[in-house]
This record gives C-alpha cells, structure tokens and sequence, in this order.
C-alpha cells in the first residue's frame, strides 16, 4: 500500500497540474525535436512520457546499449522545463530477442505461436523475458539515476498479456502445486471427477486451452489468477530494481481501463507510488460522459483515494473499435472531459501522443500535434487547454487529510467477479460483469451521486452504502464482510446471481445467492433466465428483462412483485425486490434486471434511505457536480454536459476567472465552473 515514503517521492509533483504526453522523438529527425520543444512551451507543455516502446533503439543487439540519443532528449527536455516519465520498454521486446528466445513469444489458447510483429509478443512466464527486461530495467535506472529530467519511472506499458505453451504449463503447475499443497486436494477442489479429469502426476496438468467442449470452469479461473500473478511478479521485478537503484524517484504502471483486465489491480496498486490509467472514449453521446466519470472512479479508487495520474487520453478523437470507426470530438469536449478527470481526482492530463507519426501502427491515432500541424483546431484546443491548467495549478496540491473525493457510495470491484462472469454454460450470457458495474455507476451518475468502487477483501466501514452488481463467485469471509457491514448499519444492494457459489465456483446448496441468503433474508429456489427481446413487468410499475427468479423470503419484506406476465415458474406477487432490516442496516436484493429507469428509482429510493445525499441538490440529469479536496480547500467542479443553459446556486470563488460567485450561476450548455467553496476542510 502506498505510504509515506511514496508520498515523498510524489512531492515533486505538487506545484502545478501535469500536462503533456508519450513523447517519441526516436521515431522523427533530430531538427523536429527543436521544433518539439518549442511547440511544448507554447502549449504549456511540462511533462513527457519518454521511451515506451524504444527497446530496440536502447539496445539493438543483445548488451548493446545506445543511449547517446535518450541522453539528449533527456537533456533537451530539462532545459525546456519538461520533466520526463521515464519508460521502461519492456512492452515490446526487440526483434532480435524473439529470435534468440522463440519459446518466450506468446502462444495464444489455440497453441498457435504469435510472431514478432506488434507490441506484446512476450510470454511473461519465460525466464528468458523476464531476465531480459530486468537488465534492461537496470540499465535505463543506473544510466538515468542523477538525470534531473527524470521525475518518474513508467513500468512497462498496460500490463495485460496472457500466454500458453509448454513454459506456461511449467508455470502454472509450480503455482498450482504452491496454492494447494497437493494433488487430492486440488482434485476434490474442481472435482475433476466431473467426465473424469483426475490428475495423477502434476505434469498432467496443462493451461487450459483450446479443447472439445466446455472446460472445467475452476481449471479456467485458476489459470486466470495465476496469470494475474504472473504480471504482478513481471511487475515486481522492475519496481525492485527501481526502488534499488532510484529510492526517491516514484513509479508507476499505467492501466487499460476499463476493458483489460487479465492483472489484479488492486495488487498493482499496492506496489507503485501512484496509479496511472489509459482511458479512451468509447461513445459519442452522452455515454461517452460517464464512461470519463467511471474511469476516473476507478482510477481514484485503486489508488486508494488518493489523487492519480491520467497517463493517457485522445485528444479529439472518439474511438468505436468494434465499428472501426474513430470519430471526431466537437470542439470544447477535450476540455470537460479533462475537468471530468480533474473534479476526480486526476493530477492533470497526458495525452497518446504528442505529434502523430507519418507511418505506423497508430499512425492516424489522435495526437497533440496533428498531421496538418500546429496551425489546426486540435493544436489550437491543446494550447487553450494548457493555459487553463495553470489556471488551475493549485488542484495539484495533495488533500491535507482524507482522500480527494469524500464519497459515501461504493460499488464493488474484484477481478475474481470479472472472471468468474466469464464462465462457460452460466445459465445466461447476461450476467457480465463490466456490463452490470457499469450500469450501477451510471445510474447514479444520473441521480447526481458520486462513487467510489470498492474491494470486497478491504474496509467497507467507511461507506454508508455498497453495491454488488455481479459477485458470482463469492468466499465465505467475504460473506461474513458483507455480513457485518449491514450488521454496523450499512446499506448493502446485492444483485441477481451474485454469491451462488464460492470462490473456487461451487455452487452453493440450499439455494441460490447463497453467500448472501442470511443477510438479504430470503432464498432463492430457481433461476428463470429470459430471453433477449423477453422483458417482465413488476407491480411497482417497473420494467425488467435478462433474468428472473422464483424468490421465497425468509425475514425479508417485498418492496415489489412479479406482475402476472412473468415466467409460469414465477407465481405473480412473488417477491422480485426485496429489503431486509438485518442489525443495525438493510440489505436489499434486485433479483432481475431492472430497465434503466427503474434501476435509477429503486437506487435513489434505496440511497436517500441510506443517508446519502449529492454532492450539490441541482446534481444529475446531464449537470455532473463533484467536489474535491487539494490542500485545505474544497472545490466544487460543475460540468453541463446537456444541450441547454443550467444554473445551479453556487458560493466561492471561479477559479478561472476570478469572479465571486454567491448565487444562481448561468454554465453554458457543454461549459463548466469550478468553484473555490469558503469553507476548508477540517
């Protein structure tokens, strides 16, 4: 976990809001670099991620190093007052190395060997990867150690590749054997007796690849921990190193938010000094909006409420990677979605990438300098943007106490969920679970209430409210966690599916949810999946689809029933959600899944019981309202992402104009205010 140590090493950074991006001269003549550093100043730029892909130009054959041309950016940066996130470039292996070293390229889970050719063609469970990028990790860190570019160390670059073969199946056997001590027990644990699968000897065991039918879903989920741990180990190896050689300099990884997900983030969390994410548009509406919020939450959240590094974001461009389409911001979008990420807790804005490259494989990837240059819109926007941070610079202060944002709303976050969800021949395929955190994160980001997300294995006291929106696989402690939350006086919303089985994937008998049964009050006898054009109405008049359940209570009351155009297992009346009054809080069950809007009442119906109130009461509906601390101060961030003028009552003062506010404030559709409030924290 992040301490005191790694505050000091992040003192540097207080002062002023980082802006700037992935920086790759290596890929332009040297004269560009002059022209570089010019455009930087007049942009505002202070801060260049350096070096993340440049393996091969840092060593082009094996133990040859060339530095000579790092060593001048280096120095040209720090004369511009550009401070450098130093990258280690072990993301993407040189091509002599996967010649020498053929079995530490990936093998996908089809057994195909994957060549040289893109980034990621690593196996991280390769001794031959893994010691390679160890010298070279040493080397950038001795060479560069003194330099006073260097601010910060960028570990490798979104951590996120799985692989098989042979040197995977020895791995995996070693971790397996650590975790269950021996064979009779990993048997009895993903009871390999189903279509008899008893292993006898541990070399019978293999990563579980591409095979006739379904797999055995323990096989499965173990070998995605075990790949988890692997790239927590790869990321180990370098922090160690860095931490040797560097003891002042923090380091971070940056983070694919949110749709990798092959690494416990909550692990990576705990061995950097700060997190860093990358997180890209995936929607031109107002989807796109709370895609920013719940990235930031996420960020914020894994880095323990502290403020983050946003380390990657487009500049004007909206990408639809299933469409294959990439589209264009309006003008002035850039800058709210920054302010989305600042009123978060982000500690300014990096791009991907400065200047777009002529050729490559993200050559029409959006940059700060465009193809058509510096005299365009885009470079025009990133100008503008620049000043308006150092407008800003006292958001870079660290919160005096208490995390950046005092939210009193968490949703949980395990990638144990994540891949359990993944589970073949589940009773439905709508049981994902990005999909239904997602839903609950926008969902309040409607009704104006701002979360956090949450461990389940971490301290839920501080929340007055905890939503599991998909938990299948559930332990009995964290049963017990739960548990005694809502004993304490919390308010625990647990959706349908989650807790029926533990964590190995065995279902729970008695019925289903059963992890949760005695603290929801009830049980659940059957699940009555739906079709996908197939919806159910409730007696509340809500609507619901994807999925039923036959509910019987068991101390718990009906705060709404199944209509009769339910399912012929389902009796109308039966309880579809409920609420328990359990010690001193209530727990309370969605067992379908709501439409939008009724997801949206229940959820404000639930919170306003639980206490919990908006960050301002014009929040919610397009006005995303959000209050941060830096320093002593809070700051009231108010973004009308609507197509109409708002005017919310506000009181401070406008950071970026001066102006005192005390009253009705016209925000301009797509405009934003952010607000220095009278009062600081105690």
């Amino acid at each position: 976990m992040p301490d005191e140590l790694s505050g000091r090493r992040l003192a540097r950074w207080t002062g002023r809001l980082a802006y700037g991006g992935d920086y790759n001269p290596e890929q332009w003549p040297e004269e560009v670099w002059h022209e570089d550093v010019r455009l930087m100043r007049a942009a505002g730029v202070d801060t260049a991620t350096v070096g993340v892909f440049s393996w091969s130009m840092l060593e082009p054959a094996e133990g040859v190093h060339d530095f000579g041309w790092l060593d001048r950016v280096m120095d040209l940066l720090h004369q511009n007052d550009v401070k450098v996130v130093l990258a280690t470039p072990t993301a993407s292996p040189p091509p002599w190395f996967s010649l020498a070293h053929p079995e530490a390229l990936p093998v996908t889970a089809a057994g195909v060997r994957l060549m040289h050719g893109s980034r990621d063609t690593y196996n991280p469970a390769a001794p031959a990867y893994r010691a390679a990028a160890r010298r070279i990790t040493r080397a950038l860190a001795e060479r560069y150690a003194a330099h006073p570019a260097l601010a910060m160390w960028h570990v490798h670059n979104e951590y996120g590749t799985v692989s098989y073969g042979p040197v995977t199946d020895e791995a995996f056997r070693g971790w397996l054997a650590e975790r269950y001590g021996d064979l009779d027990t990993l048997n009895r644990t993903w009871n390999t007796a189903f279509w008899s699968q008893r292993y006898g000897r541990w070399e019978e065991i293999f990563a579980p690849q591409a095979t006739q039918y379904l797999p055995n879903p323990a096989h499965v989920l173990d070998f995605k921990r075990f790949s988890a741990d692997l790239l927590t180990g790869c990321l180990d190896d370098q922090v160690a190193i860095l931490r040797e050689v560097t003891p002042d300099v923090p380091v971070t990884t940056n983070f694919m938010l949110p749709t990798w997900n092959h690494y416990d983030q909550w692990a990576f969390a705990r061995r950097i000094d700060q997190v860093s994410i990358d997180h890209y548009l995936d929607n031109r509406g107002p989807a796109g909006e709370t895609h920013v919020a719940f990235g930031a939450d996420l960020a914020r959240s894994f880095n323990a409420g502290r403020p983050w590094l946003l380390m990657e974001q487009a500049t004007t461009l909206v990408y639809d990677y299933a469409g294959g389409r990439m589209y264009a911001k309006e003008p002035g979008r850039m800058r709210r979605n920054t302010l989305q990420y600042l009123a978060r807790g982000a500690t300014g804005s990096l791009f991907f990438q400065w200047r777009s490259p002529r050729v490559g494989a993200e050559f029409f990837h959006s940059a700060m300098v465009p193809h058509a240059g510096p005299d365009t819109r885009i470079f025009q926007e990133v100008t503008e943007l620049g000043a308006e941070l150092g407008r800003l610079a006292e958001l870079a202060e660290p919160p005096s106490r208490g995390p950046v944002n005092d939210h009193r709303v968490a949703i949980v976050w395990q990638p144990d969920a994540w891949w359990a969800a993944e589970t073949r021949a589940l009773p439905s395929s709508d049981t994902g679970f990005l999909d239904a955190v997602r839903r609950a994160h926008t969902a309040l980001w409607n009704l104006g209430v701002n979360a956090d997300v949450v461990d389940p294995d971490g301290d839920l006291a501080r929340y007055d409210l905890v939503l599991v929106p998909s938990m299948l696989a559930v332990s009995d402690e964290q049963a017990g966690s739960f548990d005694a939350f809502v004993r304490a006086g919390g308010h625990l919303v647990v959706w349908h599916f989650a807790g029926s089985t533990d964590e190995h994937l065995r279902v729970r008998p008695g019925g289903y949810s059963g992890a949760f049964a005695p603290t929801l009050g009830l049980r659940v006898e059957e699940h009555v999946p739906l079709a996908a054009d197939e919806a159910v109405a409730l007696d509340d008049g809500s609507t619901a689809g994807a999925w039923s359940e036959l509910v019987h209570l068991a101390g718990a009351e009906t705060v709404a029933g199944y209509g009769s155009d339910a399912h012929p297992v389902i009796p109308a009346g039966s309880p579809a959600i409920t609420r328990h009054r359990r010690g001193a809080g209530v727990a309370h069950y969605l067992s379908t899944r709501l439409a939008d809007d009724a997801l949206e009442r229940h959820l404000d119906r639930i919170r306003t019981e639980a206490g919990v109130t908006r960050a301002h009461e014009a929040a919610g509906g397009g006005l995303e309202i959000v209050r941060r601390r830096a320093g002593d101060r809070d700051y009231l961030f108010v973004l009308n992402h609507t197509s109409e003028t708002l005017s919310p009552v506000l009181a401070g003062t406008d950071v970026l104009t001066g102006r005192e506010l005390d009253g009705p404030v016209d925000v301009a559709a797509g405009d934003a205010v952010v607000v220095r409030e009278n009062t600081t924290t105690n």
